[in-house]
């Protein structure tokens, strides 16, 4: 970890600048912003993961949804793809409690779109599922990608997304309850893949330098007082 002391302040910044996250071209939003916030941003960014991910199907409660982003974001997971049902995606901001703004969210129009796209990504997709022919979350090889996906809080994941899966998995239980919330089952199973992946995994659960680059550029922009960033709009800076 880096020491924010002030004697070292020009150092952090300088370390950043070698290793390509801020630039002469983002100096006008990087100068706004203290160092201990692009400290803060820096320690997370290292530990962000694209190796898994998060599909959500028809997850229509808001609190839920709200849940499920706020647990994937503690867990380091940045991208959460999302299929919507009956109701709107529209998450409760007293649940997230501005997670969803550093994490990147992909609306897809239907469950096939989905997971056809992910497979295509190179992500194998596990289902979270109760019924017969599942395997122990603890069974998911996680030596490659993995899309962790949950269904409705009713009904759980569609036939087709079952079809379209690559597998299913449940979190064992030995009480008289038969199922999680779905916010709960998202925390279980991320805990779990998560911790697995890293050690597994090594450095291809982390983020490319590129990545790292465009999504730094990214929360600097968005962690700005909008005020600010639209004065630098007016003045023709866009990140």
């Amino acid at each position: 970890m880096i020491d924010m002391e002030e004697r070292d302040m020009k150092t952090f910044l300088a370390q950043l600048q070698q290793e390509g996250l801020l630039t002469e071209q983002t100096r006008p939003v990087w100068e706004m912003i203290l160092p201990k916030r692009l400290k803060r941003m820096y320690d997370v960014l290292n530990e962000r993961t694209r190796y898994i991910t998060v599909l959500i199907e028809a997850v229509d409660d808001p609190h839920n949804q709200a849940a499920v982003l706020r647990t994937a974001e503690a867990f380091g997971v940045q991208d959460i793809h999302i299929v919507t049902g009956k109701a709107p995606f529209s998450p409760n901001r007293l649940v997230t409690r501005h997670a969803d703004q550093w994490l990147t969210l992909h609306r897809q129009p239907d469950i096939e779109t989905a997971i056809n796209d992910l497979k295509q990504q190179g992500y194998q997709v596990y289902a979270s599922y109760l019924g017969e022919g599942t395997i122990p979350l603890s069974d998911i090889d996680v030596s490659k990608p993995t899309a962790l996906l949950f269904g409705n809080e009713h009904s759980g994941v569609s036939d087709e997304a079952l079809k379209l899966a690559d597998g299913t998995f449940v979190i064992p239980m030995y009480g008289f309850v038969q199922s999680f919330n779905i916010s709960v089952a998202a925390a279980l199973a991320l805990y779990d893949v998560t911790e697995r992946a890293r050690r597994q995994a090594g450095t291809r659960y982390y983020l490319s330098s590129n990545e790292k680059k465009a999504l730094y550029q990214q929360w600097m922009w968005q962690t700005l007082n909008p005020r600010i960033r639209k004065q630098l709009e007016l003045q023709g800076y866009t990140i």
